[in-house]
């Protein structure tokens, strides 16, 4: 009883510490062996929650480039899947780059987890900004 309550006293004070928050992770790198670098990226975005509190942060995660790549080895590695579900049933936005899929030849109905057309934006890199205009802070982890 004592530690949740402590851990629920740390909770909220971390989240008036940091108040409101709007976040753009970029993903354009490479996932490295088994997909760590996604892996770790991922962690990063429910650590950030973890922090500043569900209800008082909002994050997209842009994927463009090498950065599709996330979802597209989220197909066959459910440790990635449950981190990706787990973070959209947090508000989490993924966001996946058409001119990606296009150069690459990339159904994203076939060849990426958890994608739908909604998901889809014209550039990333048009879309990061456009972020950064509305007030999301850059983060690249």
């Amino acid at each position: 009883m004592v530690l949740a309550l402590a851990a629920a006293m740390s909770v909220a004070g971390a989240s008036e510490r940091y108040g409101d928050q709007k976040v753009v992770y970029h993903i354009s790198f490479d996932g490295g062996d088994s997909g760590k670098a996604y892996t770790r990226a991922l962690i990063n975005a429910q650590n950030h929650i973890d922090a500043v509190g569900q209800d008082r942060i909002r994050i997209a995660v842009v994927m463009h480039g090498d950065g599709v790549d996330l979802l597209k080895e989220a197909k066959s590695n459910s440790a990635l899947q449950t981190r990706i579900t787990q973070l959209k049933a947090k508000g989490v936005k993924f966001e996946v780059c058409n001119n990606t899929l296009t150069n690459r030849k990339i159904n994203y109905s076939e060849d990426l987890f958890g994608v739908s057309e909604k998901d889809i934006v014209q550039s990333g890199v048009a879309e990061v900004v456009r972020l950064q205009q509305e007030g999301y802070s850059y983060l690249r982890p």
